[in-house]
């Protein structure tokens, strides 16, 4: 019998992590002339290391993991190994084959070998859980405890930890673009005609007052709440899942800043605007327990609005855009930066999420 899964969009995520760290940095682009795929049967390679190794396996372990999961929860349970491993390993293959056309990457048969045995790895184990009933046992957590159509909104939940990775210039402040946006525009159309289009400001950004950081600082912490009273039944557990939550951003930030400055450093994001809107989001929350799936969609709008209009006024400092260098170049939590894109995008992503799902019952 097919379920209806969260594996499958988590899958589409994790191939587009891979695409990203395959490809990165996506420059100087050139064509050496030969076969794209003779790496296949070019000689091994001489020197290996045991990260390597490990990298290009464990790498591929999750892909096979949440394909084969796929294949098992649509009803494909004879062929979910296989599946899983085709698709991966046809993946790998055309990975390795473009990174011929990149000088910085090196297309390697014991890479995309490593990677098949990963990904082959990963099919087993889905495979042996759902055997062993744990995954009809999450299936039953997940009926009790969430609405059917609850895989959009439990994806985006999961990725807001991994958002919260990249260093903030306002604690849980995800989604600060404009400075960013503005640069990417003005060097695109930089000398062209259209750099005359692009909408000048007055003034300069300015940094937060306390309040506004509090603001901030709450409403990053009530969003996910929201969004999870989106999808969770009752009010005893969305309970639960707030002091999850708060329990969460906290250490997760406290994670970032130690990664980003060093660990001495890392609660000194914790000063008392953020204790105080971190202590509001969850007195509010709380508040809001009984409310409706649909008033919790509307609050989370509301809120997104608002919280992305404060924190796009603000400018980031120096400092601040020193350690997003540091990011950019990988020196800490690796992915080539694709932690910043998380964080960038992230409340985009749940505004078009609730609104989608908003449509939907109206229509």
């Amino acid at each position: 019998m097919a379920h209806k899964t969260s594996a499958w969009p988590l899958a589409l995520l994790y191939v587009a992590l891979i695409v990203y760290a395959s490809l990165y940095p996506f420059s100087e682009w050139r064509n050496q002339g030969i076969e794209p795929w003779i790496f296949l049967v070019s000689p091994l390679p001489r020197y290996w290391t045991g990260f390597d190794v490990a990298a290009n396996a464990l790498g591929y372990l999750p892909l096979g993991f949440l394909l084969a999961l796929t294949a098992l929860r649509t009803g494909h349970v004879r062929s979910a190994i296989a599946r899983a491993t085709l698709t991966a390993g046809l993946l790998s293959l055309l990975m390795e084959a473009t990174q011929n056309y990149l000088p910085a990457r090196v297309p390697s048969n014991v890479d995309f070998m490593l990677n098949l045995l990963g990904a082959f790895v990963g099919g087993l184990l889905a495979t042996a859980l759902e055997r062993l009933g744990a995954i009809d046992r999450w299936s039953r957590f997940r009926e009790r405890w969430f609405v059917p159509d609850a895989r959009g909104g439990l994806v985006l939940l999961a990725l807001w930890p991994v958002a919260l990775l990249f260093p903030a210039a306002v604690p849980l402040g995800l989604g600060q673009v404009l400075e960013r946006v503005e640069e990417g525009l003005a060097e695109l159309f930089q000398d062209t005609p259209f750099l005359d289009w692009l909408p000048v400001r007055d003034v300069e950004l300015q940094p937060l007052v306390p309040s506004a950081e509090l603001i901030c600082v709450m409403l990053g912490a009530l969003i996910p709440c929201l969004l999870g009273y989106c999808i969770i039944r009752s009010m005893v557990r969305r309970g639960m899942f707030v002091v999850l939550v708060m329990t969460v951003g906290i250490g997760v930030t406290a994670l970032s800043a130690a990664l980003s400055y060093g660990p001495s450093h890392a609660w000194a994001w914790f000063s008392l605007p953020v204790q105080a809107g971190l202590g509001a989001a969850f007195a509010s929350a709380m508040l809001l327990l009984p409310a409706t799936r649909r008033v919790s969609a509307a609050l989370v709008l509301l809120s997104l609005g608002i919280y992305l209009s404060l924190l796009n006024q603000a400018p980031t400092s120096a400092y601040f855009y020193q350690t997003l260098q540091t990011w950019e170049q990988g020196q800490f939590v690796r992915f080539n930066g694709l932690a910043q894109w998380l964080g960038w995008l992230w409340p985009y992503a749940a505004l078009v999420y609730v609104l989608a799902r908003v449509g939907r019952r109206e229509s």
